[in-house]
């Protein structure tokens, strides 16, 4: 049984494409967290202001409020193949560009604010096509190895990236770091050139009139979809802000220098890794139940973290809570991915990623103001409560949901729960659910 599990957990490598983009997106992680720790410690070398962090940070994912939408659109209207090459194009010019500044010392304050800024733009783009485009290279029955595989890579980049970073700025300074990340985006491109298309997954053809106003809708009237979203929301935002937590603790209240804080990155990374490989054997347990009960846990460990006694303990207690957080979170990718309409894909996983990365903006100015009006410890343990909060909150309402629809007479259109079956609508855009039945329609184009 175990020898299934495994074969299960990679048998997205079975298709050629895949297996291109696999290694390739391993060595971008790296360098996008490679890059992530040099720009942390670069703001702090500049300004040693808390507040600044905060700001920067949300300027590198103020884009994803703004466009992830707009993206998931895209996704829908073009070839995603294409748009990929694109974003992963301009996100490696304004790295290289960054790099350049650094290491030439003409680098400002506001510089790195606004390449940050350009790099998001370019991010926020990205995510919801190369979500998408998981079901292009593997189909629809392989999309649940494909978001494991495609979160260990990410957290493959975690495990080494913060690490590699430490050593390059201890080394070098912090320049070299955006350079590598610069050059990773090669390999992407490189990877994406190669592919052959015609073995690409597509069973809905872009659609230039694909709206937003409908996957607005749709996700709107998915009760689980939309409860999934919420949790994902509040995790996110308040809880998943391990950038800033971690190079606080490490140079406020730890009073260590790059190569710890590098190394911070590298043991939460541990954690996650494990949650991912533990996660690939637990499909099945993807539901949202599950992702409730993951953000309760989740918010709890977070504030366990913030009162370890020393940098050691502080160290030891980052994989346990990574672990709990990648689980849940690669649970709710997976629901939305393999519970969404096909045609639908691309702007509903826009609004997943708008919600997953769009409350950094929000949450990470708060935490550098809280930060410096009542400390780290504080400001970690606060985040956690209001996970924590928000998970069972959110559990008891999917609960009460639940037995509300187990009372109630079953219908042709089934339950909130179930994909509509394909032959209960054409290729098209999927109008609002019937006011009185709460079934959904479809439009022939």
């Amino acid at each position: 049984m175990a020898r299934i599990n495994r074969d299960g957990a990679l048998r997205a490598l079975r298709h050629r494409n895949f297996r291109l983009l696999f290694p390739a997106n391993v060595l971008s992680n790296i360098g996008t967290w490679a890059q992530r720790v040099a720009q942390d410690w670069l703001v702090l070398e500049l300004t040693h202001s808390a507040n600044l962090l905060g700001l920067v940070t949300a300027l590198q994912f103020l884009p994803s409020l703004l466009l992830s939408l707009y993206g998931g659109v895209l996704a829908d209207r073009f070839d995603k193949r294409n748009l990929l090459i694109f974003t992963n194009i301009g996100a490696g010019l304004g790295s290289a560009l960054m790099g350049t500044l650094v290491i030439t010392g003409a680098i400002q304050v506001w510089e790195v604010c606004l390449l940050a800024f350009a790099v998001g733009i370019f991010s926020a783009l990205d995510a919801p096509v190369r979500t998408a485009f998981n079901s292009e290279l593997v189909g629809d029955s392989d999309i649940a190895s494909a978001i494991s595989l495609n979160s260990a890579t990410f957290n493959a980049g975690r495990l080494v990236g913060p690490a590699l970073s430490g050593l390059l700025i201890v080394a070098f300074g912090t320049g070299p770091s955006f350079l590598v990340n610069s050059l990773s985006y090669v390999f992407v491109v490189v990877a994406l050139l190669m592919m052959r298309p015609h073995e690409l997954h597509i069973k809905v053809k872009p659609n230039s009139t694909a709206k937003l106003r409908t996957a607005l809708t749709y996700v709107r009237n998915q009760r689980q979809i939309f409860l999934v979203m919420v949790a994902v929301f509040f995790a996110t935002t308040f809880g998943l802000n391990f950038q800033i937590f971690t190079a606080l603790m490490a140079t406020k209240e730890f009073g260590k220098g790059p190569a710890e804080f590098g190394l911070l990155g590298s043991v939460l990374a541990i954690g996650s890794f494990s949650g991912v490989l533990i996660s690939a054997r637990l499909e099945r347990f993807r539901v949202p139940k599950v992702v409730m009960l993951g953000a309760m846990a989740f918010g709890l460990l977070l504030i366990a973290t913030a009162w370890m006694p020393s940098y050691a303990t502080y160290a030891l207690s980052l994989p346990l809570v990574g672990g709990v957080a990648l689980m849940t979170l690669i649970s709710a990718n997976s629901y939305v991915q393999t519970h969404c309409e096909p045609h639908l894909r691309g702007r509903v996983m826009g609004i997943y990623l708008l919600i997953f990365m769009g409350g950094t903006p929000i949450g990470s100015p708060l935490i550098g103001m809280l930060t410096e009006a009542i400390g780290i410890r504080l400001t970690i343990t606060i985040c956690g409560i209001i996970v924590a909060a928000a998970g069972a909150l959110l559990f008891v309402i999917l609960r009460r949901a639940s037995r509300q629809e187990a009372n109630t007479p079953s219908t042709a259109s089934g339950d909130s729960e179930s994909r509509v079956a394909p032959s209960q609508h054409k290729r098209g855009e999927l109008e609002d659910p019937h006011p009185e039945t709460g079934s959904i329609r479809a439009l022939v184009d």
